[in-house]
C-alpha cells in the first residue's frame, strides 16, 4: 500500500513539475519571439498526431455520440485548448511568471465558482467565502497593491490576460463535471483537442498574416518538444494514473505545488523577485484555497 502510494506521489509530483514547467517555458518563448497562438498550435496539432493512432479507432466508433454532445465538446475545445494556452503564451509577454502562476493557482476556488453559475454542483458559504479572499489576491497582484491603479484602472495587460486565462480553464473544469462522457479518458481528450484545434486554426493564421513568422531554429525546437510532450501529455498521463491509485481528493492537493515550483523555477531562470504584493496576494489566495476545502458541519 505504502509502495503504491508513493508513486502515486511520484507521478503526481512529475506532473505538476511539468504543468509549472510550462510557464517557463512560456516566458523563455516570448523571449525568443515566438508567437503565442503559433506555438499553441503547433503544440496541439503534434499532441493530436502521437494520440490519433491510440484513439482514432474509438472515436470513429462513437461518432455519434460525439456528434450528439458537439455543443459541449466545443465549448471544452475553446476553453482548453483555443483559449488557455494561447492567452498564457500570450500574457507572459507582459507579465511576470510569479505573477501569472500565483492567479491561476486560484483555478481550484473558480472552478467551485463555475459549478456554482452553471448549477452543477452545490456550494457551501465557506466556498463562496473562499471565491471572494481568492479574487481579493488576483487583485492585489493585478493592481501590485496599489489602490491608485485600481481607481484609474491602469493595469498590466498580461496580468489582465492571465485572469482571462484564469476563468477560462476553471470554465473548463467545471463543465467536464457537468457530464460523465461515455468515452475513454484519452479519446475524450483527442476530441476535445480536435474542436479547439479548429478554432485555433483561424488565430493561427492571422498570427501569420499579421507578419508573426516562426523561425525554425533550436529555441522552438526545444520549447514545442517541452511543451507537446511534457505539460501537453506526459502530465495528462500521468495525473490520471496518479488518480486511479490515490483518488481525485488527495490528488488535487498536490496542484498547489505548481506555484511553488513556477515561482522557485522563475526565480533562478528568469531572475524574477517575489514582490510584497505577492506576499500578500498569496496569503489572499491561500486563505480562499483553504476556506473553499471546508465543508458546512451540516454536510
Amino acid at each position: 500500500m505504502f509502495l503504491k502510494d508513493k508513486t502515486a506521489y511520484i507521478f503526481l509530483i512529475l506532473a505538476t513539475l511539468f504543468w509549472s514547467g510550462n510557464f517557463i517555458v512560456g516566458k523563455a518563448a516570448s523571449l525568443f519571439e515566438i508567437p503565442p497562438f503559433t506555438l499553441n498550435f503547433y503544440r496541439w496539432t503534434f499532441a493530436w498526431l502521437i494520440l490519433a493512432p491510440f484513439t482514432l479507432q474509438e472515436v470513429l466508433r462513437k461518432k455519434n455520440y460525439i456528434l450528439e454532445n458537439i455543443k459541449l465538446i466545443l465549448i471544452l475545445g475553446i476553453t482548453s485548448i483555443t483559449v488557455f494556452n494561447s492567452i498564457v503564451y500570450y500574457s507572459l509577454n507582459f507579465t511576470q511568471v510569479i505573477s501569472g502562476v500565483l492567479m491561476i493557482s486560484t483555478i481550484p476556488v473558480m472552478i467551485i465558482f463555475f459549478c456554482w453559475v452553471f448549477k452543477i454542483e452545490k456550494t457551501n458559504f465557506y466556498q463562496i467565502l473562499g471565491v471572494f479572499f481568492s479574487l481579493m489576491g488576483v487583485v492585489v497582484i493585478v493592481t501590485n497593491a496599489n489602490i491608485s491603479k485600481l481607481l484609474n484602472l491602469n493595469f498590466n495587460k498580461g496580468d489582465l490576460w492571465m485572469v482571462v486565462a484564469m476563468f477560462s480553464w476553471a470554465m473548463y473544469s467545471a463543465l467536464l463535471r457537468k457530464k460523465k462522457f461515455k468515452l475513454s479518458q484519452i479519446s475524450l481528450l483527442q476530441t476535445i483537442i480536435t474542436e479547439g484545434l479548429i478554432l485555433l486554426l483561424p488565430a493561427y493564421l492571422i498570427e501569420m498574416a499579421l507578419g508573426y513568422k516562426v523561425d525554425i531554429h533550436l529555441p522552438f525546437i526545444l520549447t514545442l518538444t517541452y511543451v507537446v510532450l511534457f505539460p501537453g501529455l506526459a502530465s495528462f498521463f500521468f495525473w490520471i494514473k496518479g488518480i486511479s491509485i490515490i483518488g481525485s481528493n488527495r490528488s488535487g492537493i498536490f496542484l498547489h505545488l505548481m506555484p511553488i515550483f513556477s515561482t522557485i523555477l522563475a526565480i533562478l531562470i528568469f531572475k524574477e523577485r517575489f514582490m510584497f504584493f505577492h506576499i500578500i496576494g498569496a496569503i489572499l489566495i491561500i486563505t480562499g484555497i483553504v476556506l473553499s476545502s471546508k465543508k458546512n458541519r451540516h454536510d
